[in-house]
């Protein structure tokens, strides 16, 4: 399934949530868009531009670790780099708001469940 074409962000989300349906690896890109977000409103509010270099590389690593070692699945950011950017937001989101559940259903129902879903499917 990972070589479909989305053609808007709204189709790519349900499959980004399926990427992500390990707990852990979620867990993971929750600590990475956290800690990223805000070293780069430091390095702004600072003006300490050089500081902006951590942000991909705290809010990757931490993703690809949970991709890597423990969805085992190809990270989305290698096809769709900015709807898997904003897709780090929204789960973010919908997981502090307490509407998570119900997205990763859905996903569920499309993609499958489990680590590496949608790309066995």
């Amino acid at each position: 399934m990972s070589s479909n074409r989305f053609t808007s962000f709204r189709e790519f989300f349900p499959y980004y949530l399926a990427e992500h349906s390990v707990p852990t690896c979620r867990a993971l890109h929750y600590t990475g868009t956290i800690l990223g977000t805000g070293v780069a409103l430091y390095a702004l509010l600072t003006m300490q531009w050089w500081m902006l270099l951590l942000y991909p590389l705290i809010g990757y690593g931490f993703a690809w670790v949970g991709h890597f070692f423990i969805e085992h699945n190809k990270p989305a950011t290698f096809t769709y780099p900015r709807w898997s950017w904003m897709g780090d937001y929204k789960m973010l989101w919908l997981w502090m708001t307490g509407r998570l559940k119900p997205a990763l259903e859905d996903a569920e129902k499309l993609y499958g469940q489990g680590t590496g879903a949608v790309n066995r499917a």
